[in-house]
């Protein structure tokens, strides 16, 4: 207990103390979203009756709606600034979640699930680049800790998902939409209160600002964005191995949704009780955003393989997971950071231009691995992830070397 008290403090010394309820608020909200996503192919496939391929459809038409929001949530942030985009989404996001418990029908269903994914994502580049913003001297730090309480939510929310799941779906969308509205009301309250000096305004986006460039001259700058996009993009379709492989392979062997959302639990005590391993990587091997990169690619590379050869046992995949999430624990706070870092006032376009565009593995991921599964099973959907995963660890070596290249030119202007 000394130790995990001991481990908190250390992640939480020297920042700002105003940041403490923004981290805590992050972490009601995940746990009342880890309580739908992971269960919705099951839900598709055991309550709506439809099949695996059908589940993959949702979640493509709802990861595409997501790529539009990421996209113009990023480009929105300067011209109406962050309280009035976030809170307005995350109300829109609520309504859309509690719509789910009145959408019985399929294609009803489908058009919510579309809508939730849409104002979702709206929020997600906001957020990002407000955090940036108003803390920038504190934003590693502060997108890590946010990463690791929304994990303690993720824990939390999967290890009562699926008990919640077998007594009622709509008590688990009930919970989701509550727990977003509740956020919504949280930034209210925050932006209300904050205290933003003259200076901060122009940064955090108070009053209505613009970025300063056009979105196609940052369009033209590809050094900036594309292949760490690309490398995002093949990394997240990967990830949809656990939601359209794994889900129905350990449904298709009689377990129940529990066993399955165990594994997210997994992966959230992973996040929480890892940091020290991951620190010491930071410390010794992977000391700049880029080899963090490389590295969280790497880490899934190993973990697919591993699944590959070994995935009979529950337990193998438990081991898969474990390595995977180490993999994410280095990708998911270093990707805005490292963006926050090197576009400036730009970073809100760019933020939702790589989260827009990495989203499209998951907009590619679901229905492909729904029809492989349907028809071969789970090996071969662990075969693409495998693949996919190291080439986007040479996408991300790109990306660095055209990153030097660029620093290099300006230079020598």
């Amino acid at each position: 207990m000394v130790n995990v008290r001991t481990r908190l403090n250390s992640l939480v010394a020297g920042v700002p103390k105003e940041s403490f309820a923004f981290i805590a608020a992050s972490l009601l909200n995940a746990v009342g979203s880890a309580m739908l996503w992971p269960l919705i192919t099951i839900y598709v496939h055991n309550d709506m009756h439809r099949s695996y391929g059908a589940a993959g459809i949702v979640l493509l038409l709802q990861s595409g709606a997501g790529i539009l929001g990421q996209f113009l949530g990023g480009s929105l942030y300067h011209r109406i600034g962050p309280k009035r985009l976030i809170v307005s989404s995350l109300f829109l996001t609520a309504v859309a979640q509690l719509g789910l418990i009145l959408a019985r029908a399929w294609i009803p269903y489908i058009c919510v699930m579309i809508a939730n994914g849409f104002l979702v994502s709206i929020t997600m580049p906001a957020v990002s680049a407000f955090v940036g913003f108003r803390w920038p001297q504190h934003r590693a730090r502060l997108y890590n800790l946010i990463y690791v309480s929304n994990n303690m939510g993720v824990a939390i929310g999967t290890s009562v998902a699926g008990v919640l799941a077998a007594i009622s779906f709509n008590l688990t969308f009930l919970l989701d939409g509550l727990s977003t509205a509740g956020f919504a009301v949280f930034f209210l309250i925050f932006f209300n209160r904050m205290n933003i000096s003259q200076e901060q305004r122009m940064e955090v986006g108070v009053p209505r600002q613009t970025s300063g460039m056009g979105p196609w001259p940052m369009l033209q700058n590809y050094r900036v964005y594309l292949f760490l996009a690309v490398g995002s993009m093949l990394v997240i379709m990967s990830t949809s191995a656990w939601n359209t492989g794994v889900a129905p392979y350990l449904n298709s062997q009689g377990l129940s949704p529990a066993v399955y959302s165990f594994l997210w639990t997994v992966n959230g005590l992973v996040i929480v009780f890892g940091q020290p391993f991951t620190s010491l990587l930071n410390r010794f091997l992977t000391q700049s955003m880029y080899s963090r990169l490389f590295a969280s690619a790497i880490f899934y590379t190993v973990g697919f393989s591993f699944m590959l050869a070994l995935h009979a046992n529950y337990a193998d995949l438990i081991v898969g997971m474990v390595v995977c999430t180490f993999g994410e624990m280095l990708l998911s706070p270093s990707m805005p950071a490292l963006i926050s870092q090197t576009t400036g006032r730009s970073a809100p376009f760019y933020l939702g231009l790589v989260g827009g565009m990495g989203s499209l593995g998951r907009l590619a991921g679901p229905p492909i691995y729904g029809v492989l599964f349907d028809n071969f099973g789970l090996r071969p959907i662990l075969v693409v992830s495998t693949i996919a995963t190291l080439i986007g660890a040479v996408a991300f070596i790109i990306h660095r070397l055209l990153s030097k290249s660029a620093v290099a030119e300006a230079a020598s202007l």
